[in-house]
């Protein structure tokens, strides 16, 4: 399946598996495009760590009024029946979200189709697609790929239309998410990439060569 046939979310969440996720950021890429965006606070389920909050900037006391995380249900599940989920470093992302709801509902396995999957998995990680495939790529840190890119003009201006006041820099759920948002998009925009699809981007986005070989099909590029 051509990875412009279904969209590809792009998540992050800033928090820990202590505290619970304090905030969410989703962006949803379509044949190229971004095409939606959703983040919101959410309470703390358990303790802060103010080097955590150093980093994030999210306070319990400011956080105590909004819905729980949990209220989300129905959107993730949403998203995972229509798309791949992707972030950047996806292994946070996918353990942060199986900490609150282990599995989603049975949908559709977007590496084999008319296959079920009953997963928040796999997901499409910028992280390790940068580093396996683009050249002289040293950190895989969000910030130092985007910067090394010459991404950070482009990232800033989608974080101006889309990220609430206060929010538009790195450590903040959508403004993160847009960047690894803008890092697949440009990915997949170069010529040698134009035929991929989304199983071999599953693929590449794991070093573990048992779970690529996996995931592999006869027909992937």
């Amino acid at each position: 399946m051509h990875w412009t046939k279904r969209p590809i979310h792009f998540i992050d969440f800033e928090g820990s598996r202590s505290s619970g996720i304090l905030e969410f950021g989703v962006v949803t890429m379509q044949g190229g495009e971004l095409v939606d965006f959703r983040t919101r606070f959410c309470p703390a389920t358990g303790r802060i760590p103010p080097e955590d909050a150093a980093v994030h900037g999210l306070k319990a006391e400011d956080l105590a009024k909004e819905a729980p995380f949990a209220d989300e249900w129905e959107y993730f599940c949403g998203l995972r029946a229509k798309g791949p989920f992707a972030a950047h470093y996806a292994s946070a992302e996918h353990s942060m979200i199986k900490s609150i709801w282990p599995y989603p509902r049975t949908g559709a396995d977007f590496a084999r189709p008319g296959r079920s999957a009953t997963d928040w998995g796999p997901w499409i990680d910028t992280a390790r697609l940068y580093e396996q495939l683009i050249q002289g790529v040293t950190s895989t840190k969000l910030e130092t790929v985007v910067v090394r890119q010459k991404l950070q003009a482009e990232l800033d201006i989608e974080a101006q239309r889309h990220c609430p006041a206060g929010r538009a820099h790195y450590h903040c759920a959508l403004y993160d998410a847009l960047a690894g948002a803008v890092l697949l998009r440009t990915l997949l925009q170069r010529p040698e990439y134009s035929s991929a699809t989304i199983a071999w981007l599953y693929q590449m986005s794991t070093a573990d060569a048992e779970k690529r070989e996996a995931l592999r099909q006869t027909d992937l590029f």
